[in-house]
């Protein structure tokens, strides 16, 4: 880490520069904790909270706008579920919403599928992952959801969001999106052994293929290195490297070794000026970019691989 790039990093909105101080910089926790409490008053965080309805919602959806007729490029990422889980990740507090946004949404927003309740969750593992995550976070009544994540488990350790439509093999993409969403409901409430050893299960399940390969034919996964920013709902190697180390700090475990072929591969990708540029920048209506354009150097993605790439060497 040069102090070119470091000076980069920390020279950028306070959604990602108080995650830069505290893990890239070491700063003293009521620094970056400062930092964090900007997130809701300036730049990205408060530029999302502006747009909530005042019944909760955003965008008037569940998990696609009130508007969506299906015949734009790309996934729009502009509704409620997506909104949330921005928020959530940036660190905003849930306080900084409107007041009772859990009831307000318990209330009054219906999932597009069947017209289910939202903190009930639908069949999708992924849509589910980040309504438990963004439940937990909100202080919902989410139990039901991280039942269904025990019950829901394939055979093979993981989940697939395919499912419902007869599918039995897991996905990369749904399981790194669940295991991520079971941690962070961990992480704040503490969840459930059955949910702990859930989690646990399926990320042996991506260990087992060494978070790059399929198991049955052992061809890389097409988006194991593809680097874009926001993650969303899409798999990368990089994206589930930092799964691992946030679950190995809260689980107080050592880097697993089979981690190590995925380590070099985020290893390089580092470009020649010192950062990891954007490649697959989601498509989609947003309310606003958050990071480069493709072919640019993105905070971001540096970000993630200089952390990841830390907590690996320093152990």
């Amino acid at each position: 880490m040069t102090d070119d790039v470091l000076t980069w990093l920390h020279d950028s909105d306070p959604a990602l520069r108080w995650k830069v101080e505290r893990d890239l910089l070491d700063a003293p926790a009521e620094q970056w904790q400062q930092t964090r409490a900007l997130v809701a008053r300036e730049g990205f965080g408060a530029q999302l909270l502006a747009h909530q309805d005042e019944d909760g919602r955003f965008a008037g959806g569940a998990h696609f706008p009130a508007d969506f007729g299906g015949d734009e490029p790309g996934q729009p990422w502009t509704a409620t579920s997506w909104s949330l889980m921005s928020l959530r990740e940036w660190g905003v507090d849930a306080t900084a919403l409107r007041p009772d946004t859990a009831g307000l949404l318990e209330r009054h927003a219906r999932w597009e599928y069947e017209d289910l309740p939202f903190w009930d969750g639908e069949v999708d593992a992924c849509i589910n992952a980040f309504t438990l995550a963004n439940g937990a976070w909100l202080g919902a009544d989410v139990r039901g959801i991280r039942d269904w994540f025990v019950e829901h488990r394939l055979p093979d350790g993981g989940w697939n969001c395919e499912w419902v439509e007869g599918s039995t093999r897991s996905s990369f993409h749904s399981t790194l999106n669940s295991v991520i969403g079971i941690l962070d409901d961990e992480w704040r409430t503490g969840g459930t052994p059955e949910s702990h050893d859930a989690r646990r299960g399926a990320e042996e399940y991506l260990l087992e293929r060494r978070l790059l390969y399929r198991l049955s034919t052992g061809e890389k996964h097409r988006w194991a290195d593809h680097l874009g920013y926001p993650f969303r709902h899409r798999y990368s190697a990089l994206r589930a490297l930092d799964h691992f180390r946030a679950a190995a700090q809260y689980d107080g475990t050592a880097p697993d070794p089979r981690l190590a072929e995925a380590i070099d591969t985020v290893r390089a990708a580092r470009a020649t000026d010192g950062t990891w540029h954007q490649q697959h920048p989601p498509v989609g209506r947003e309310w606003f970019p958050v990071d480069a354009p493709a072919g640019e150097p993105s905070r971001w993605l540096t970000f993630f691989a200089l952390r990841v790439l830390r907590w690996w060497d320093g152990a």
